[in-house]
C-alpha cells in the first residue's frame, strides 16, 4: 500500500512541505508589499526588504517565520493577560452569532455595552462613573478634546480652549492628539502646528534633567512648571491639562512621588480640568486597577484603550467625572459626536471577558504582591552594565536608560541608534523589547512567569555585552 493511499485513507491532511510553506510566506509578503501601507513604518523600507510576518501568539510568545519570540512589549503594551486566550474567542464568536452589530447612536443599547459601562464605573476612581466609548486611544483622547470644548462653552468661559501637554507625551494619531504629543517628528511632516492651542511643559523626568536636584525637588519643579505655563497663558485661558501617569510610548518616564498630587493641586486652583490618558496604564499595570491610585491624584476625565480588551478587539473610552458629564448632559441637545462603532457589542464582550479574567485570576494583584516586584529587581541588577544608567520600573512597566557616561548621566547620540542596536541584539535572541531614543521600554503581559523575567534579564544582558563591546572596538 503507497504512503499516498494511506494518507487518504486515514483521513488526515498531510502536513505542508517547506517549500508550500516558503511559497505561502513569500505570496503574503508580496501582497503585503505591494498593497498595504503600514504604520509608523519607513515605507521605502518595505520595497528593500519585505515584512516580517507574524501568523501565530500564545502566552507570552509571537510566532512567526520559524521563530518564537519572547514579547516582553505585550504587542504595543495592551496584551494584558497573553496571547491565545480561548475564553475571549468563544465569547466573541457567541456575541457574533447572536448581534454581531448594531450602533449606539440615537439612545440605542446592547447588553454588552451596558454592562461595560458599568463595570467601568464601579473600577474607576472616585467619581468617574459616565463612560463614552470609542475604537482606539486616539479616538479616545479625541473625545476628550472635542467635550472639553463643549463643556467650557455650556460653562460659559468659552474662551477657555488651550491645552497643556508635555514634552515626551504620547497622546494619539489624529491630527488633534498629535499636536498634543511632544514628538516635533509627528508635527513637521503633515504641517500640525501646536502653537495656537496647545502649550507644553518639560516632562517629570529626573534621569535626563534632574541635575543635582533630588527626585523629591525635581518631581515638585515639574510640577511646578506646569503653573508657571498657566500663568503665562492665563488661566482663564486654559481649558485642561493633558497628562499621561506614566509617558511609556516615549521612554517609559516614571515620575517622582512628588510630583501628581501637586499636579492635580495647581489644576485645583485654577480650576481647570485634569485630564489621565491610562491608555497604557489602565486595567492593572503599575499593580492598581489604574495608575492614579499609583500615584496618588484623581483625574477629571481619564482616557482607556489597550487593556480595555487586551488588544483582542479595538476598543477604548473616554471616562467623565460626574461633574463634568452633568455639564455635558445638562442641556436637551444631540451631542455631535461619535463613530460608527462606539460601543460595537463584540468588543464590549470582549472587553467584558477580559475584566472578568484580570479579577478572577488576581492579575492585577499578582503584578502588586508577586510578578511586579520580582520583575523590578531582576530588572534593576542591569544597572551594574557600563551602557545602563538607570532602570526604572512601576508594575509591569520598564524604561532602561542607555547612558554614555554614566557619572554625569550623558547619552549617545540619538542618530548613533544604541538602543536600537541593543533591541536587534535582544531579537536575535529570542527577546522583543521596544527602543524609544536612548532608552528600552518594557511592557510584558500580566501573566509573565518568573522564569520568563530570569529568560528576558539574561537576553538583555547578552545584548548589552554585545554592543558595549563593539563600541569600546569602534
Amino acid at each position: 500500500m503507497s504512503s499516498d493511499h494511506r494518507t487518504r485513507s486515514s483521513g488526515r491532511t498531510p502536513p505542508p512541505t517547506p517549500e508550500a510553506l516558503r511559497a505561502a510566506l513569500a505570496r503574503v509578503q508580496q501582497l503585503d508589499q505591494r498593497h498595504h501601507m503600514h504604520p509608523f513604518t519607513d515605507p521605502r523600507a518595505l520595497v528593500q526588504a519585505p515584512p516580517f510576518v507574524m501568523d501565530a501568539a500564545q502566552g507570552c510568545y509571537v510566532m512567526g517565520q520559524g521563530l518564537r519570540l519572547l514579547d516582553a512589549m505585550a504587542g504595543l503594551g495592551c496584551v494584558n493577560i497573553g496571547y491565545g486566550r480561548p475564553e475571549l474567542a468563544e465569547v466573541a464568536a457567541e456575541t457574533m452569532k447572536r448581534m454581531s452589530f448594531y450602533h449606539s447612536f440615537a439612545g440605542v443599547t446592547n447588553p454588552p455595552a451596558a454592562e461595560l459601562a458599568a463595570r467601568i464605573a464601579a473600577l474607576a476612581p472616585g467619581a468617574l462613573n459616565r463612560v463614552f466609548f470609542a475604537n482606539s486611544g486616539s479616538e479616545a483622547n479625541e473625545t476628550a478634546i472635542k467635550l472639553i470644548n463643549l463643556y467650557w462653552r455650556r460653562r460659559g468661559q468659552p474662551g477657555r480652549r488651550l491645552l497643556i501637554s508635555r514634552d515626551f507625551a504620547y497622546h494619539g494619531s489624529t491630527v488633534a492628539t498629535s499636536a498634543l504629543n511632544g514628538l516635533t517628528a509627528m508635527h513637521k511632516p503633515f504641517g500640525i502646528r501646536t502653537v495656537g492651542h496647545v502649550a507644553h511643559v518639560a516632562a517629570p523626568f529626573w534621569y535626563r534633567f534632574g541635575g543635582d536636584l533630588t527626585p523629591e525637588e525635581f518631581g515638585k519643579r515639574a510640577a511646578d512648571a506646569v503653573e508657571q505655563k498657566i500663568m503665562e497663558l492665563g488661566p482663564q485661558n486654559v481649558a485642561a491639562v493633558f497628562a499621561e501617569p506614566i509617558q511609556c510610548t516615549l521612554g517609559a518616564i516614571i515620575p517622582p512621588e512628588s510630583y501628581w498630587p501637586r499636579v492635580e493641586a495647581i489644576c485645583r486652583k485654577h480650576e481647570i480640568l485634569l485630564v489621565a490618558d491610562e491608555v497604557v496604564t489602565g486595567f492593572g499595570r503599575t499593580g492598581r486597577w489604574f495608575a492614579q491610585e499609583t500615584f496618588g491624584f484623581q483625574a477629571d476625565l481619564m482616557t482607556l484603550a489597550k487593556g480595555l480588551s487586551s488588544g483582542y478587539q479595538p476598543i477604548s473610552a473616554l471616562v467623565m467625572s460626574d461633574d463634568f458629564s452633568d455639564v455635558i448632559g445638562g442641556q436637551s441637545e444631540v451631542l455631535q459626536h461619535g463613530f460608527t462603532t462606539s460601543a460595537h457589542p463584540v468588543a464590549a464582550a470582549v472587553a467584558l471577558k477580559n475584566l472578568e479574567i484580570l479579577d478572577e485570576e488576581k492579575l492585577v494583584t499578582r503584578i502588586a504582591d508577586d510578578i511586579g516586584p520580582y520583575f523590578a529587581a531582576r530588572l534593576t541588577t542591569l544597572e551594574q552594565h557600563p551602557l545602563v544608567g538607570e532602570v526604572r520600573v512601576s508594575g509591569l512597566i520598564a524604561g532602561i536608560e542607555i547612558t554614555e557616561d554614566k557619572k554625569s548621566r550623558r547619552q549617545y547620540p540619538v542618530d548613533l541608534g544604541v538602543d536600537q542596536l541593543v533591541g536587534q541584539a535582544a531579537l536575535a535572541r529570542g527577546l522583543i523589547v521596544r527602543p524609544a531614543g536612548n532608552v528600552l521600554v518594557l511592557c510584558p503581559p500580566f501573566v509573565i512567569s518568573h522564569a520568563e523575567v530570569d529568560f528576558i534579564v539574561d537576553a538583555l544582558a547578552e545584548a548589552l555585552d554585545q554592543i558595549h563591546t563593539a563600541l569600546m572596538a569602534s
